[in-house]
């Protein structure tokens, strides 16, 4: 079936799925208003890392001033197969199930700062004195102790990716921002110091799981809903990734940096299946190493080489492309800080304590300049030999095309 034919088949539509008619067009949808826009940052934000990277904070940094120091300072730094399912079939039920559990993840998190300022106020402050007495820090336990605490702060910029189905991005995205990351900050922060109410620096390090633990001491005997409340936070902040991370690659196959048909659209549905499918496979193969902390320090590295490229491309932007226009404008300080931040993030594990992992990562990183070359940048008459057949049998498998205004 070639791609007129996938077109035709597109008037014949079952009841539950999205009519192509003159007012829609083969592209994304402009289905995300701002009360979901904050939903989509609190709700991707908080997902297992509150939960589970407070240990590995605190084990970098040794005392608990200063692991409430790096929670506040990650948040102002920051200003998987059935979710792939979900997100390949609508974009307003990724949404919905997004707006859902961010609002589930909410009541835990809620339980947890209600039940923390109670037992401030009965005078569990114990753990609280001398809070920055502990052993002497580095540039690189702090880095890994920023590694750990941005992890849980993961996906402060992903609404970014979606902006073409954001409604009034001009004035939504920032206030978004504005809004979802300091509530996320100041949420972190508190949790944190409910969880040194009941827990001394060695008792958490100890801890397998601190959430949990936190749990077990004060909500028994409904101390059951922690580990439920903590999936539903997985779950969200997995489903809120993989509706935004998943745009990476449609735009990057419409701009021709990669195979064209991780840009091409359901016709049904009007959503990126190729791309979205292609970040399901790539999260599935990032979950391999098991060990949730090998996972997070080799992820920060990876993207905070990727963070710090994307500022300082910002950066040069803005001496040779003066004449682009730029709705979102940001003070230069910030793309400047960002990328020095970066900088130290990446250069300072690896010069402190070097791992044979980190050059794992890099390698990872560069095996992707061999299919560009390959497939994108040289167009090898053997590779498009290769990847010709795969689109078409894509196409017709998906029903995908690529995203152009339906005809009259």
């Amino acid at each position: 079936m070639d791609e007129e034919g996938i077109r035709k088949r597109s008037s014949n539509q079952e009841p539950d799925e999205t009519p192509i008619t003159k007012s829609k067009s083969m592209k994304l949808q402009k289905e995300v208003g701002l009360l979901s826009g904050i939903g989509l940052i609190v709700g991707t934000v908080i997902g297992s890392g509150i939960f589970v990277s407070p240990k590995a904070v605190l084990a970098n940094v040794g005392a608990v001033g200063p692991c409430l120091v790096i929670w506040a300072a990650c948040g102002v730094l920051a200003t998987l197969v059935t979710i792939t399912l979900v997100n390949a079939l609508s974009v307003k039920w990724a949404s919905y199930i997004q707006n859902f559990f961010a609002v589930a993840k909410m009541v835990i998190v809620i339980i947890i700062i209600v039940s923390g300022i109670v037992l401030l106020a009965q005078g569990n402050t114990k753990n609280f004195n001398n809070s920055f007495d502990g052993p002497p820090l580095s540039v690189g336990t702090i880095s890994l102790a920023f590694y750990n605490g941005l992890w849980a702060y993961s996906g402060w910029n992903q609404l970014n990716y979606i902006t073409e189905e954001l409604k009034n991005p001009n004035r939504n995205l920032p206030l978004c921002i504005g809004i979802g990351i300091p509530l996320v900050t100041v949420c972190y922060v508190l949790i944190n110091i409910s969880y040194f109410t009941v827990m001394t620096s060695t008792e958490l390090l100890q801890s397998p799981a601190v959430a949990v633990t936190y749990g077990d001491r004060v909500l028994y005997p409904a101390s059951w809903i922690v580990p439920l409340f903590v999936a539903f936070s997985a779950i969200g902040s997995a489903n809120g990734t993989c509706f935004t991370a998943s745009r990476l690659p449609y735009v990057a196959g419409r701009e021709g940096h990669v195979l064209k048909v991780l840009s091409y659209i359901n016709i049904k549905r009007l959503t990126p299946v190729p791309a979205i499918i292609f970040y399901g496979a790539v999260a599935m193969l990032y979950i391999i190493p098991g060990d949730i902390n090998t996972l997070i320090n080799y992820f920060s590295f990876t993207v905070w080489i990727f963070y710090g490229l994307t500022v300082l491309g910002l950066i040069v932007m803005r001496f040779t492309r003066k004449d682009l226009e730029r709705p979102i404008r940001v003070p230069l300080i910030i793309p400047i800080l960002v990328l020095f931040v970066s900088i130290v993030l990446v250069l300072a594990p690896i010069i402190t304590a070097p791992e044979l992992p980190y050059l794992y990562c890099v390698l990872f990183i560069i095996s992707g300049l061999v299919f560009y070359v390959l497939f994108i940048h040289f167009k090898f008459s053997w590779a498009q030999k290769i990847s010709k057949p795969i689109t078409m049998h894509l196409q017709m498998l998906l029903e995908v095309v690529p995203p152009e205004d339906v005809p009259e």
